[in-house]
């Protein structure tokens, strides 16, 4: 890579968000030892000779290695301050094996899942973990089927859904996005809830918010930073990553829980 590619991404706006990441984290740290102790990871290895890869599949998805997903899930708590916050209700999107989940559970929040139900794996994985899940696929201008309540936050994160083809050479239109974002909130947001969609990269390392894409997300009222981009129930409002609450009991209490776990 020559210099001055290097000396760009060193002072890039990215590095300079990816740092303040780094410094917020700091403030709240979470042992991924003692979280790692709750787990019977000999288990997960079991799980994966029952349930093999499946052809093709990339190693990177090694969802066995419950040290390394555990890592990755702790920044996504730490970065919506859920170590800190009281009680939740919580839909994650696209649960995958259940880690994040997992991990709310252990700060005090109810979470329940989403997810296709094509990898078995995930079906060993979150029924070990005691993560609840229903199973559904997400689709362009398809309302999500009713769950029969409605959420403080919904998580997507590495989010592929809006992919049409895996070549990526087709995506989502703004039109099957706000027609998703307008679901979400209409439907499972609480008044004071939040989505929040943490997008993967494309294919060319290039970040998803296109110019267009920023535009628009915008204007649905998100806060986008970095690779995620954050609504608020109100359209109106500008959402938080770290929320206050005003039930001093209900935080104080979920403190407790988690320095018990820090």
């Amino acid at each position: 890579m020559r210099l001055s590619r290097k000396l760009e991404k060193l002072f890039s706006l990215d590095a300079a968000q990816r740092l303040w990441e780094h410094i917020c984290r700091s403030t709240h740290p979470v042992s991924a030892r003692r979280i790692l102790a709750t787990i019977d990871q000999d288990e997960l290895e079991r799980l994966r000779k029952h349930y093999p890869y499946r052809p093709n599949a990339r190693r990177i998805n090694a969802y066995e290695d419950a040290a390394y997903w555990i890592g990755v899930n702790i920044k996504h708590v730490q970065d919506l301050w859920l170590d800190r916050a009281p009680p939740l209700q919580i839909l994650d999107l696209g649960c995958g094996a259940g880690y994040f989940l997992y991990l709310c559970r252990l700060f005090g929040h109810e979470g329940l899942g989403i997810d296709t139900g094509e990898d078995a794996f995930f079906g060993g994985t979150t029924q070990f973990l005691g993560v609840h899940r229903v199973i559904a696929r997400i689709t362009a201008q398809t309302p999500l089927p009713d769950l029969g309540k409605r959420f403080d936050l919904v998580t997507g994160h590495r989010v592929c859904f809006h992919w049409i083809t895996r070549d990526q050479r087709k995506e989502w239109t703004s039109a099957d996005w706000e027609f998703f974002i307008n679901d979400i909130r209409t439907r499972f947001l609480k008044p004071r809830g939040r989505l929040l969609l943490d997008m993967n990269p494309r294919l060319n390392g290039s970040s998803f918010f296109t110019e267009e894409l920023r535009v628009f997300f915008e204007s649905q009222g998100a806060h986008i930073f970095r690779s995620k981009a954050l609504f608020a129930a109100d359209p109106n409002q500008r959402a938080r990553f770290r929320q206050t609450n005003n039930s001093p009991r209900r935080a104080q209490r979920t403190r407790r829980n988690s320095e018990s776990t820090s």
